[in-house]
């Protein structure tokens, strides 16, 4: 299973970006995926996450102005980012849960990482 994560960029405090990431290769089923930051000298942190059947976590620093969606025919997942600041600015990496066989078990994928700036 492959990610391929897009729509990072500079952008200034205030605006939006949409954030997609597209799973690729043998894969059986997908379960929860989600969406993490990680800023230099901090550990990675979850910012949102979505059930295959719908259900949404969000961090709370992001409530609000954070909007996850997912298209289960396309492997994909988005992050909606409204309203960004400053304090937003990180590399941001998606994160699926998936099984490429019906044997076989759920594990951890992870994209390659987007990075998104947010000046003041």
């Amino acid at each position: 299973v492959q990610l391929q994560a897009s729509g990072g960029g500079l952008v200034q405090a205030g605006g939006s970006l949409r954030l997609s990431c597209a799973a690729s290769g043998t894969i059986f089923s997908i379960n929860d995926m989600g969406w993490y930051r990680q800023t230099p000298g901090k550990q990675r942190e979850l910012v949102a996450q979505i059930t295959r059947a719908g259900s949404i976590n969000y961090a709370d620093s992001v409530k609000g102005r954070f909007t996850i969606s997912r298209d289960n025919a396309k492997n994909t997942v988005y992050l909606q980012i409204d309203s960004l600041k400053p304090e937003d600015t990180a590399v941001y990496y998606c994160n699926v849960e998936a099984k490429y066989s019906a044997s076989g078990g759920y594990r951890d994928y992870w994209g390659q990482g987007t990075q998104v700036t947010v000046s003041s």
